[in-house]
């Protein structure tokens, strides 16, 4: 990334990111119908633990001397991490891709509402209304009462919940403990709620190509924890957050080619309507950054 600047790098590692959890999701709903959920995300889980274990140990970053407070924070984002997996999972599991990814991008819009809530976090009127109109958006993609709509579309909110719970942990998390010692206490947890999920389903024999599938999963899921951890240390946090909607993307390209689904129009209305009010929200907060004392 030689003679670019941080901005641009950061954005590059955040679309990286985003296409990387896209893929990881894509080879996830691709077992569903051979591997029972539990089974992939203990098989997955054992993979990353390694990993972020021989990071943890490689940085120096395997410290447990923290006050109780931070253990607090660590375990509340862990909860969440563990909640969010299995809501997002099993609504992936059988919803189009597109139409979880879509639901997902409200997260930007619920953490600003929680942080206003519990926080204490400034929150104005555009803002207010801009969280209102995009969970509108999100109503168009769920379509309650309608053809489309299934119970899983409200495991997708619960997902959108728990992530929330998870990042407003790491807003109040203080910055000396280490981010991948964290993950790592999030994936151990993670993989501990897919051995006991196993126990009360029937393990199933993995195919070469189910294999494959995992091992692809797990990669990417590693690969797009670093370079999303990577990216918000470079550039600003206005300019770089955007690019996380480049999942949206992703996710209805994979949808279409892979999976031979197409969300209808009213999702895909959704979708701009949430992504558009997303973007809305991060244009604000950095315009408050520049002049704090303006009116949110």
């Amino acid at each position: 990334m030689l003679g670019l600047s941080d901005n641009i790098r950061g954005a590059l590692l955040m679309m990286g990111a985003m296409c990387a959890y896209t893929f990881n999701d894509a080879f996830m709903k691709a077992l569903a119908d051979e591997i029972p959920l539990f089974q992939a995300i203990f098989v997955r889980g054992v993979g990353a633990v390694v990993f972020l274990a021989f990071m943890c140990k490689l940085l120096g970053q395997l410290q447990f001397h923290f006050p109780q407070r931070e253990w607090g924070y660590v375990l509340l984002r862990t909860t969440g991490e563990v909640g969010g997996t299995f809501f997002f999972l099993t609504a992936l599991f059988n919803m189009p891709i597109a139409n979880v990814a879509a639901i997902l991008q409200v997260l930007p819009l619920s953490v600003s509402l929680v942080a206003a809530l519990v926080l204490g976090e400034a929150l104005g009127w555009r803002r207010l209304t801009a969280i209102f109109v995009g969970f509108v958006g999100v109503l168009l993609i769920i379509q309650p009462g309608g053809a489309d709509f299934s119970i899983f579309s409200l495991y997708a909110l619960g997902a959108v919940a728990c992530v929330t719970l998870r990042d407003i942990a790491v807003r109040r998390m203080s910055r000396d403990v280490p981010s991948v010692f964290v993950a790592l206490v999030a994936a151990i947890a993670v993989t501990g709620l897919g051995a006991v999920g196993s126990l009360f389903v029937q393990w199933q024999p993995m195919s070469l190509t189910a294999g494959f599938q995992l091992a692809g999963a797990m990669a990417f899921l590693i690969f797009g924890y670093i370079a999303s951890v990577s990216a918000m240390r470079f550039g600003e946090i206005g300019f770089v957050a955007p690019f996380r909607y480049t999942s949206l993307l992703v996710a209805l390209v994979l949808g279409v080619v892979f999976f031979d689904e197409w969300p209808n129009m009213l999702a895909l209305i959704g979708g701009v309507i949430v992504v558009a009010t997303g973007l809305f929200t991060l244009y604000r907060e950095t315009q408050l950054r520049k002049s704090p004392g303006q009116n949110a």
